[in-house]
């Protein structure tokens, strides 16, 4: 299992990405689910992916492929982000038909999910998720965030903060609280987080960082915000229902 989030506000956009991978108790291993595709003043593409790895790596690693053959499309020369979209749809339907039903005979789990953002110039930022199926949907400003993986634990917190108009250093500090709150109920979920911060318009990576569970920031996160909820349970009143 794994746990991915990106968002799509006003003032830019956040990626994340947890590292931990699990095929039984006794294969556990990190493998990053985050790609990023950089061309500085011309286009910023962030992936994050969930579910089967081989599957996610061969669509990603097709794409990579393609983009060595001039003149086809690919990722380096998409006009829009709808079109990286779509590419990276197509990839996931032709891996997945190649070899779904080879998976499918050993009872393995084929399903696998993108989140894809970023901007290309001359558009505006745009985030989308791409389904196991290969058709995806666009972030609106009513919907200005997608999870992918293990959602449920790390929602609760973005739903009740994050707006479009969120700043992006608070829709960082909440992205950190979701994955918190999300490795504390489920440890299919782990650290390192990969966390991409890119402002609109910029055209580059703000900030790109690797977060382990040495980093200052993240330990005073968990602590602070642990020690918060104990003491405003505390001084909620009992309920005086007779």
């Amino acid at each position: 299992m794994t746990y991915c989030v990106a968002m799509s506000l006003d003032a830019g956009m956040i990626f994340a990405s947890d590292s931990r991978t699990n095929a039984g108790v006794d294969q556990v291993a990190r493998f990053s689910k985050m790609r990023v595709f950089a061309k500085e003043g011309e286009r910023v593409i962030v992936t994050l992916s969930s579910g089967n790895l081989s599957i996610t790596q061969n669509a990603l690693n097709t794409l990579a492929q393609r983009a060595l053959v001039e003149g086809r499309p690919n990722l380096w020369n998409a006009q829009s982000m709808f079109d990286v979209a779509r590419l990276i749809g197509d990839a996931l339907r032709e891996v997945k038909t190649r070899e779904g039903e080879y998976l499918m005979q050993n009872n393995i789990d084929s399903n696998a999910n993108f989140l894809v953002g970023g901007q290309i110039r001359g558009e505006a930022h745009r985030l989308f998720e791409v389904y196991t199926e290969g058709n995806f949907i666009e972030a609106t400003p009513d919907t200005c965030f997608f999870q992918i993986g293990e959602s449920k634990y790390g929602k609760p917190v973005i739903d009740r903060v994050v707006t479009r108009h969120t700043s992006l250093l608070d829709a960082t500090k909440c992205t950190i609280v979701s994955f918190d709150s999300t490795m504390r109920s489920n440890i299919s979920v782990g650290l390192p987080i990969d966390l991409v911060v890119y402002e609109a318009d910029s055209l580059t990576i703000g900030l790109q960082r690797r977060i382990e569970e040495s980093d200052p920031y993240f330990r005073m996160v968990q602590k602070e915000w642990g020690e918060g909820l104990r003491r405003v349970f505390t001084q909620l009143p009992n309920p005086d229902w007779k």
